[in-house]
């Protein structure tokens, strides 16, 4: 019993010394986004960047998710399907293809303005990986919070529910490839990319961090999992803002939910 309860207590302690570490990373990515962007002022910028045009696709755009967040809070609580994920699907590729059609009919250089080619594919893996290391702490402690005040197991979602009840290889497939390469990509050009962008120039950067992570908690639909989603957002948009590399932050997305679909198939790992 007493051996127990010091590898509970070691095992508290060093929780809470990974929530330091991942808070003090973070602390020090949002100081030095300031002096990072007096350096930058002295590099070449692109001839064209946001502007009022994509002002009014931002808003248009946040709308539009915020409606379907108020007909998912409206609605009934039902069980996802095959044909909700599909939907998703459809949903995210059609506006991922709004949004760089416009982009593309505007003449903005994407490619600089999202830092596609900044950095090579393994330093953006690297990168990555150590960034969403130390958010893991970060998010973990909000869930923790959730759940003392929601009641255990509350923040699952009901993609989660979807996964762990799925009967067909299919099924799962489609799952895998929504959460591990569509979501991340799509989110991350629409959350970060464009409308943390837009915000950035007209309220600033702590403005623009902080809405676009509420509205990147919302539009998951899920109260119990909102903290940890807006603390994951917010992590997500300090990993770009101080990368400069829309890839650092869509792997930190795909890494955390292909991680969080292991431990649903893996249940036996989340246990211990």
């Amino acid at each position: 019993m007493l051996s127990g309860a010091w590898v509970s207590a070691l095992i508290n302690i060093l929780f809470w010394l990974f929530f330091l570490a991942g808070f003090f990373v973070y602390a020090a990515l949002a100081l030095q986004m300031s002096a990072r962007a007096v350096v930058a002022a002295d590099d070449p910028v692109p001839s064209k960047t946001f502007g009022l045009p994509e002002a009014v696709l931002a808003t248009l755009l946040t709308s539009f998710l915020l409606l379907n967040v108020v007909l998912s809070a409206s609605a009934p609580s039902v069980s996802l399907s095959s044909r909700d994920l599909a939907a998703n699907l459809i949903m995210s590729v059609v506006v991922l293809l709004i949004l760089v059609g416009f982009l593309e009919l505007r003449r903005l250089n994407v490619d600089r303005l999202a830092g596609l080619s900044k950095y090579g594919i393994v330093r953006v893996i690297v990168t990555g990986t150590l960034l969403l290391l130390a958010a893991y702490p970060l998010i973990s402690a909000a869930d923790l919070i959730t759940r003392h005040y929601a009641g255990d197991g509350s923040s699952k979602q009901n993609i989660v529910d979807l996964f762990n009840g799925s009967r067909t290889i299919d099924q799962r497939v489609m799952i895998i490839v929504l959460a591990v390469a569509v979501a991340p990509i799509a989110e991350e050009l629409v959350f970060r990319f464009f409308l943390y962008g837009v915000l950035r120039r007209y309220i600033g950067r702590c403005g623009g961090l902080i809405f676009t992570s509420l509205l990147f908690a919302a539009v998951h639909a899920h109260l119990p999992s909102f903290a940890p989603l807006f603390i994951l957002g917010a992590c997500f948009t300090l990993a770009y803002e101080w990368s400069g590399s829309i890839l650092v932050s869509m792997t930190m997305h795909s890494l955390f939910n292909s991680l969080t679909l292991i431990f649903l198939a893996f249940p036996q790992l989340s246990d211990q």
